[in-house]
């Protein structure tokens, strides 16, 4: 089960070369209800991955990087604290820098514990646990700043749904349709991912420079709405990818702490896919 995911890439386990498998058909065990004869699970067996635990170690990070952001969104406080004699926004500086220091040093710290986390062949917990703060607090920063300049917070309440919609939708798709994950598959999205990744940081970087105005590919405009649209559907196949190996993962009987790799995989996904979403409403209600 070979994954070109990153987050999955590293552990052998995922990648179908560990030998704690069990895969002798005589080891395996039914639960047969308490009927006669039944023998209880093994030690070995009650400390595999299970998508209850996925689940758990799931809604362990999202509430993490909820709470963060939550956090951050109160520290921050009003950025516009009223209006001026000829009725332009007052804007308070103090909380503007707060607002970039959280979503720039959240997004640097995430990114570097991402980084960590996927090229980690152990998975660590706490470092996964790390990620969700950080990325908390970038989400709830970025969530103010946007919210805040469009006028209307109530895109943050709406991305949020908009994100849990999707996810829900694509899960129903992915077992209802019985969709397939082939080895095309998982690259052509794996390659698009890393195409996108790289033309972001080449954007954010002439941004910087002053080479590109408004935010270049990424700006809040009618480009910057294409390309978001372009990374939902991106993030959407990444979720596809995510409950493929997931869901190979419980088959192949891996260890219960690769239940945190697998809630790290979906936390990444899941954030991206709010962010883009909410760009996009961002987008949208500043044209209104």
């Amino acid at each position: 089960m070979h994954s070109s995911n990153p987050v999955f890439s590293r552990n052998e386990s995922f990648n179908g070369r560990s030998s704690s498998v069990q895969t002798d058909p005589s080891q395996w065990t039914i639960d047969t209800g308490a009927q006669p004869g039944y023998a209880p699970p093994t030690a070995a067996s009650s400390d595999r991955m299970t998508i209850d635990s996925v689940v758990e170690k799931t809604a362990v990070t999202l509430g993490i990087v909820i709470a963060a952001a939550a956090v951050a969104w109160v520290v921050i406080g009003q950025i516009f604290v009223g209006e001026n004699s000829i009725g332009q926004q007052v804007v308070d500086q103090s909380a503007v820098n707060t607002a970039y220091g959280f979503a720039i040093g959240g997004a640097l710290v995430g990114f570097a514990l991402a980084m960590v986390n996927s090229f980690k062949k152990v998975i660590s917990p706490a470092l996964v646990i790390g990620y969700a703060v950080a990325e908390g607090v970038f989400v709830g920063a970025f969530s103010k700043i946007v919210a805040t300049f469009v006028g209307d917070t109530s895109i943050v309440f709406q991305a949020i749904v908009g994100t849990f919609v999707a996810f829900g939708a694509t899960l129903a798709a992915y077992k209802f349709f019985n969709i397939q994950v082939t080895d095309k598959f998982r690259k052509v999205v794996t390659i698009a991912i890393f195409a996108f990744a790289g033309a972001t940081i080449v954007n954010l970087l002439l941004s910087l420079t002053g080479v590109v105005d408004n935010g270049g590919i990424r700006g809040f405009n009618t480009l910057g709405l294409v390309v978001s649209a372009f990374a939902v559907v991106l993030a959407v196949l990444m979720l596809v990818l995510d409950f493929d190996y997931i869901e190979k993962g419980v088959q192949a009987g891996l260890p219960r702490r690769e239940s945190w790799r697998a809630a790290f995989g979906l936390t990444v996904t899941l954030v991206w896919l709010y962010i883009e979403i909410l760009r996009i409403l961002a987008i949208l209600r500043g044209d209104n």
